[in-house]
């Protein structure tokens, strides 16, 4: 398929996980991707890859905690592609710990990460999508739908940008633009393989999270859902909150 054919995309967290994958999906659909990653090194080395591959893919260093930076980015994809038709915010970050034993600054920088560059980038993109009637998906998280335990600035910030995305798909659904929420359970990722439970937690409150079909998803499967959601099949599609969670929230 070549749903993508002459569309411009910017995707953030694109260096790993479900932004890599989706990457490589939209792009391999015909897109043009403006691939954007704190990480400059690990970028650098997957974009190649991809370009090497015959993908249209080109790589920004962005941290999205800074909104100058996001500003940046949005004109910089803008100034490239001569227009922007998608926004794929994937950039994120999650903590376990014991809620009593959070700092502010952890508490802060999840949110930093997870809902004021989900702000930033929204807010910087929407004029240019407007004139392209274009769309933004948004990664929220089963984990913001339903509580976890020893998770809650996580569960707190994706239960924001859920919402976030339901916000703006009301007031911008009769200009033309679309935007959807995917909510992933586990999957497998190099942010969620690096992180345990605390000390002390107590694993009897995992089991209600525990996939019911499948141990866990890995990322292209997520990236398949977003490609179809920022496709034109996905024309009558808005506000929508689209769970990949194995059952979990069915529980």
């Amino acid at each position: 398929m070549k749903r993508f054919e002459g569309k411009a995309v910017l995707i953030t967290g694109a260096a790993s996980g479900i932004a890599l994958a989706t990457t490589k999906r939209l792009a391999g659909e015909g897109a043009r991707v403006l691939a954007c990653d704190i990480n400059a090194d690990l970028l650098h080395k997957e974009m190649k890859a991809l370009a090497d591959q015959g993908l249209d893919v080109t790589a920004r260093v962005l941290n999205v905690t800074d909104s100058a930076d996001c500003n940046g980015a949005v004109a910089d994809a803008v100034a490239r592609f001569g227009k922007l038709d998608v926004l794929c915010n994937i950039a994120g970050t999650l903590m376990f710990k014991h809620f009593t034993d959070l700092t502010d600054a952890e508490w802060a920088k999840v949110f930093a990460i997870n809902v004021n560059g989900v702000f930033a980038m929204c807010r910087a993109a929407i004029p240019h999508l407007l004139e392209t009637k274009g769309n933004i998906i948004n990664i929220s998280s089963a984990a913001g739908v339903v509580g976890t335990p020893y998770n809650a600035p996580y569960s707190a910030s994706k239960g924001a940008v859920l919402m976030l995305s339901k916000a703006l798909a009301v007031e911008y659904a009769s200009k033309g633009l679309r935007v959807n929420a995917v909510c992933p359970g586990h999957v497998h990722t190099p942010m969620t393989s690096g992180v345990t439970p605390p000390e002390g937690a107590d694993f009897s409150l995992f089991g209600r999270l525990s996939p019911l079909v499948l141990p866990g998803a890995d990322p292209a499967e997520i990236a398949g859902a977003i490609a179809y959601l920022a496709s034109d099949e996905a024309r009558f599609v808005t506000g929508s909150t689209f769970v990949i969670d194995g059952g979990q929230t069915a529980i």
